[in-house]
């Protein structure tokens, strides 16, 4: 039997509330407990039935009590949830905090029902599959990295670089071959072009440079950090985010 999948939503946006409630009201497995338009009774409900809910999704700009708020209440009461932020809010700084209180996801709105319900079952992984937890893990982990290095999701490099990251990840063998690869397998997943997914990936390279967290640039880069030098190529910055990666799952293995 399938473990439903409780799930709680906060969000000041009623229309999307209403098409979250219709669309999983006979889902198999995901299960809309509570929803609330307000961060404050949204707080409260949370501080007095943690254990109704499996997941939270919400929101960052709310009435009352802001979603960051929210997620430093939970810390301060030990109470763990998965946690999906549903926000038009892009701001680079707000994402760097938000990484902080080890949010799973953070979905840029206008609201995708289907793609919500793909990020729900991949990070609960209520079957127990192994292997689709691994890839969900990995994906999780190469969103908190890009977050973290400054490079803001609605830019088309963003999930260039992410689907190039894990495409390293998983065939170390693809190093020297990301022009006649990686580029090319990107553009078809995209409808785009190999020339076009190279120069975005080097435009989300140049923005992170400029915004990225220093501290975190400068452990995975080392001294090429210094902005008197040239920043890295494609290959090197996606290689070095994917040997960080495979570094972390050899640590925890062992």
């Amino acid at each position: 039997m399938k473990k439903n999948i409780n799930v709680l939503m906060i969000d000041d946006n009623e229309s999307i509330i209403n098409e979250t409630k219709e669309y999983f009201s006979s889902h198999a497995v995901i299960k809309v407990v509570d929803t609330f338009d307000s961060g404050k009774n949204g707080l409260n409900y949370i501080l007095n039935n943690s254990d109704s809910f499996d997941m939270l999704i919400m929101d960052i700009l709310m009435p009352e009590v802001d979603g960051i708020s929210i997620l430093e209440a939970m810390k301060e009461n030990n109470i763990k949830k998965k946690v999906i932020i549903l926000s038009s809010y892009k701001k680079e700084s707000t994402i760097k905090m938000i990484n902080k209180y080890d949010v799973d996801y953070y979905l840029v709105k206008p609201l995708d029902v289907k793609v919500l319900e793909k990020r729900i079952i991949d990070i609960t992984n209520p079957e127990g599959e192994e292997s689709d937890s691994k890839d969900s893990k990995v994906e999780i982990e190469i969103s908190k990295l890009l977050h973290s290095l400054g490079i803001p999701s609605h830019i088309r490099g963003y999930q260039y670089i992410r689907e190039s990251v894990y495409m390293m990840y998983e065939n170390p063998d693809m190093l020297g071959g990301i022009t006649k690869a990686i580029y090319p397998e990107i553009a078809v997943r995209f409808d785009t072009t190999a020339s076009r997914v190279e120069r975005a990936i080097r435009h989300a390279i140049e923005v992170s440079w400029s915004r990225g967290d220093y501290e975190l640039m400068e452990e995975l880069f080392g001294h090429s950090v210094d902005y008197d030098r040239s920043k890295p190529t494609n290959s090197e910055f996606i290689a070095t985010l994917a040997d960080n990666l495979r570094l972390k799952k050899q640590l925890v293995m062992s």
